[in-house]
C-alpha cells in the first residue's frame, strides 16, 4: 500500500509544485533571494527534498488518514507537515542569514502548509477513489 500511496502523492505533489515554481511563484523567489540564488539548480537536492517529503508525507499523514477514514485528518495533519518541514528550512534561514527577507519566509510557510494540506486530501480522496 506504501508504493501506490507514495505513487499517488508523488504525482499530485510534482504537478502542485512545478505549478506554483513554473507559473505562480515564477519570479517571487528571483526578485526576493535572486542575490543567493545559483545560476543552475542541484537537481539531485531537488529531487532527494521531493523523495523524502512525500516519505514523510505518506507515513505520518496520508496513510493514518486512511486507517482513520479520515480526510479531515489528511487535511489538518498535512497543513502541520507542510507548516513544521517548510518552517525548518525558511526560519533556520531567517534566523541565520544576512538579509533573508521575511516576505519569503511567510509566502514559503503558507505554501508548505497549503501544498501538503492539498496533495494529502487529495491523495486520501484518490486511494478511496481506487479502493486502497
Amino acid at each position: 500500500m506504501f508504493t501506490k500511496l507514495y505513487a499517488i502523492a508523488f504525482a499530485v505533489f510534482f504537478a502542485m509544485d512545478m505549478v506554483w515554481l513554473g507559473l505562480v511563484a515564477k519570479n517571487f523567489y528571483r526578485n526576493q533571494i535572486g542575490f543567493l540564488m545559483k545560476d543552475e539548480i542541484n537537481w539531485i537536492a531537488a529531487i532527494f527534498f521531493y523523495l523524502l517529503f512525500i516519505v514523510g508525507l505518506v507515513l505520518f499523514v496520508i496513510a493514518p488518514a486512511i486507517e482513520k477514514n479520515s480526510w479531515v485528518h489528511a487535511f489538518l495533519f498535512g497543513a502541520l507537515f507542510g507548516l513544521i518541514t517548510y518552517a525548518t528550512y525558511d526560519l533556520s534561514n531567517l534566523a541565520t542569514l544576512k538579509d533573508w527577507p521575511l516576505l519569503v519566509t511567510i509566502v514559503d510557510l503558507t505554501w508548505g502548509a497549503t501544498l501538503a494540506a492539498s496533495v494529502s486530501t487529495l491523495s486520501y480522496f484518490i486511494a478511496r477513489k481506487i479502493n486502497l
